[in-house]
């Protein structure tokens, strides 16, 4: 059985790379959905990827599939398409801050979920609090008080809620990957499963939801390169790869790191504005996460 670590240094350091491709991952959907649209991009880009992960898995040991997993891959698959289905219809209605924070509620629920499933990701006193933290400085950020401002519309809203769900479906995601025969899978395998479901599902769910949207120009090509390529393909398999190597709440918890990146690279790169509450609210994710990650827990009995 292999024994999960508490992070070190570099994994804390891939970890701090992968939220920086995944803030970014929503900035430029967002900033190229007039060229492509995000869901339409997304199923492109689960469809590129996976045939980049079926190359990588021939070329180190053959594409074969594990006997007596399929089922766990393809509802993880599924759930993985139910993720990118709600950001994907989110991103049309709210603002990218709001998504990138809204879908990195998933941690938590991921910590909460595997508290109760498995011994060893039990959480310590300290690191309930470290989560606690981290979670209301995401809610200080951008709903604390600070500059009187017109209350959100119905539509913003709806996004919103979308951005929760797709944080729900990620959390369940995770969980299904540990605590199914996923877990003894290499992480190509797994992520193969995903990418492949996510094809089948969303790029239809593109064309009957009306978001079929594609004249891509130079952005829309680098993006839709990016998405492929270092986003879905590179990334995510090494996060399934820290997955079968460290606990998967401290890897959670330290992806909070995404939504501050994600809300400054907005504000550079789409003009949205920062306010005072968002620095402080930095702070205390910072803290939570610190906390969170470089707790070492006990060994279970």
């Amino acid at each position: 059985m292999n024994e999960r670590r508490t992070l070190d240094a570099p994994a804390s350091a891939l970890m701090l790379v992968l939220c920086l491709i995944w803030a970014l991952q929503q900035i430029v959907l967002k900033a190229t959905a007039h060229e492509i649209t995000p869901l339409l991009q997304i199923a492109l880009r689960s469809g590129l990827s996976a045939l980049l992960i079926a190359c990588f898995m021939r070329r180190h040991g053959g594409l074969r599939l594990t006997p007596g997993v399929w089922r766990s891959g393809l509802l993880s698959g599924v759930l993985f398409a139910v993720e990118f289905l709600f950001v994907g219809a989110g991103l049309q209605l709210t603002s990218a801050a709001h998504m990138v924070v809204l879908l990195y509620t998933a941690p938590i629920f991921v910590a909460l979920g595997l508290h109760r499933l498995i011994p060893a990701e039990r959480l310590a006193p300290l690191q309930w609090g470290g989560i606690g933290l981290a979670f209301g400085g995401i809610v200080l950020s951008f709903f604390g008080p600070g500059p009187a401002s017109a209350a959100p519309d119905a539509t913003m809203l709806a996004g919103d809620v979308l951005g929760l769900l797709a944080g729900l479906a990620w959390a369940a995601t995770t969980l299904m990957v540990r605590c199914s025969p996923l877990a003894t899978v290499p992480a190509s395998e797994a992520l193969l499963y995903q990418l492949a479901a996510g094809f089948v599902l969303l790029l239809p769910a593109s064309l009957l939801s009306g978001q079929a949207h594609f004249q891509p120009g130079p952005a829309g090509w680098l993006s839709l390169a990016f998405q492929s390529v270092i986003v879905s393909f590179a990334s995510y398999l090494l996060w399934f790869r820290l997955l079968g190597r460290y606990l998967a709440s401290s890897l959670g918890s330290f992806s909070f790191l995404t939504p501050l990146f994600g809300v400054l690279l907005g504000a550079l790169w789409l003009g949205e504005a920062l306010e005072p509450r968002f620095i402080a609210g930095s702070a205390l994710v910072l803290a939570g996460v610190l906390t969170v990650s470089r707790h070492h827990r006990r060994p279970a009995s």
